[in-house]
């Protein structure tokens, strides 16, 4: 083990090491009352104790008394886990079960060997998706594995059935990607009129490489709203994805590059189009809590950071909206719903457009199986997952659906080409971008 065994209440050494182990406390938060068994996906696919989110609480709490181990089968149900955070929302004993779940990640980073090919894996992704100059490396290679009739003859072929199920599902979630990505971001876009409030807008990483037109439409937003916008050119990942895998060090040390980087902008608000993001920069006071250099700072930061509808829509609206008749179906990003709580602000931005109509899938607050790198290294459920989401979705009859969160964008978009059926995707801001600069509903249904 990393730092060495802690000692359980009946002196058995514990499962796990002396570095912020799973909080006590916060187990015995749990009442095992089986409110978030329905909410659960993976408890959804399968019925099993071990994957719910009181089973999962249960196995930590086991692992604290030392009479589990950090063995394939306690990891096995952890991974299992998507992050959703939707136990959270049902709960009603407010259980914080994303800091068990993360702590518990933390744990296994540092103390399971996983089997060589899923650590290969793994440290593939956190090699790739945190640094945007080495994804931005691969599109002309993706572009031309698209345009070359190459893509069609792997996939007509069955190769993809060969290989692991793990890169088969990279190559389903591979965006359709324009001929260019176009320029980038200016470091300030001026507001119109009298200026609001000066923010700072986060790009990601992910988000910058494969929609770089959200990252464009949110910035013209915020401009015709009153808004200075200032981009930091130096930003970096936010440590989202390492965050929610269990990274712990990693994450910490991208969570006080992009504090220095808002710091040195000097912006009244951090706006975030991308809910995993922001589910993460919300909590770096808890993260760096024991960072003498950044505690406080982190504290500060993190009551600045708002998601792009939450920031709309306190906004009085400035710029006119042009009418948009379209049936709009809205995907709840679950780190948007569940681990930010926020529901209503997208509804509410969306419903001044004139002429959207807003409909409401069931199982809405279900994971479509995105879940960060989980649709990667979980492929199975991920997919029985966004085949009930579009299922699901396909029901209302909707002309476009519209989300908060890059990874549920791809996991859509995947979903529906793989059900056959075309039905563009976008964020939610495209929308509203589309209603003030009144783009018609035509030129939206071609994305």
């Amino acid at each position: 083990m990393a730092q060495g065994a802690t000692q359980s209440p009946n002196s058995t050494p514990c499962a796990f090491d002396t570095h912020h182990p799973p909080s006590s406390d916060l187990i015995n938060a749990c009442v095992h009352c089986g409110f978030c068994l329905p909410t659960c996906p993976t408890y959804a696919l399968w019925g099993e104790e071990m994957d719910s989110p009181r089973g999962r609480i249960y196995l930590m709490k086991l692992a604290l008394e030392g009479k589990v181990q950090l063995d394939s089968t306690f990891v096995h149900h952890m991974d299992n886990c998507l992050g959703c955070m939707a136990c959270m929302t049902a709960c009603p004993s407010g259980v914080k079960y994303e800091k068990l779940i993360e702590a518990t990640r933390a744990q296994i980073g540092r103390n399971y060997t996983r089997p060589v090919t899923e650590g290969i894996l793994r440290r593939m992704l956190f090699d790739l998706f945190p640094r945007p100059a080495r994804m931005q490396r691969l599109l002309w290679p993706m572009r031309i594995y698209q345009r070359s009739g190459l893509q069609w003859l792997v996939r007509q072929s069955g190769i993809l059935k060969l290989l692991p199920k793990s890169f088969a599902a990279m190559e389903a979630l591979m965006p359709s990607l324009p001929e260019t990505n176009g320029a980038g971001l200016p470091e300030r876009v001026e507001a119109q009129g009298e200026q609001r409030l000066r923010v700072g807008l986060l790009l990601g990483c992910v988000q910058r490489v494969f929609f770089p037109d959200v990252n464009a439409a949110t910035a013209r937003v915020l401009a015709a709203e009153g808004c200075e916008v200032a981009i930091p050119q130096e930003q970096c990942c936010c440590g989202a994805l390492m965050i929610h895998a269990g990274e712990e060090q990693a994450a910490l040390d991208y969570a006080r590059r992009t504090i220095d980087a808002f710091e040195r902008a000097q912006v009244d608000q951090v706006v975030i189009n991308a809910a995993g993001c922001g589910s993460n920069m919300k909590q770096y006071g808890y993260l760096l809590r024991e960072d003498a250099r950044y505690a406080d700072r982190a504290k500060v930061f993190a009551a600045k950071c708002r998601d792009i509808s939450e920031v709309l829509s306190e906004l009085e609206p400035r710029a006119a909206r042009h009418p948009i008749r379209l049936k709009v179906a809205y995907h709840d990003s679950c780190h948007l719903e569940h681990a930010q709580t926020i529901r209503t602000q997208p509804r509410a931005v969306l419903g001044r457009i004139p002429g959207l109509q807003i409909l409401e899938p069931t199982e809405a607050a279900l994971c479509c199986g995105s879940a960060g790198i989980y649709n990667l290294v979980r492929p199975e459920p991920a997919r029985e997952l966004g085949e009930r989401k579009v299922r699901n979705l396909l029901a209302t009859t909707p002309d476009m659906v519209a989300s908060g969160n890059p990874g549920c964008l791809l996991q859509l978009r995947s979903g529906f080409k793989a059900a056959g059926v075309s039905v563009p995707v976008v964020h939610m801001v495209q929308l509203v971008d589309a209603s003030i600069c009144g783009l018609s509903a035509e030129s939206l249904l071609v994305r």
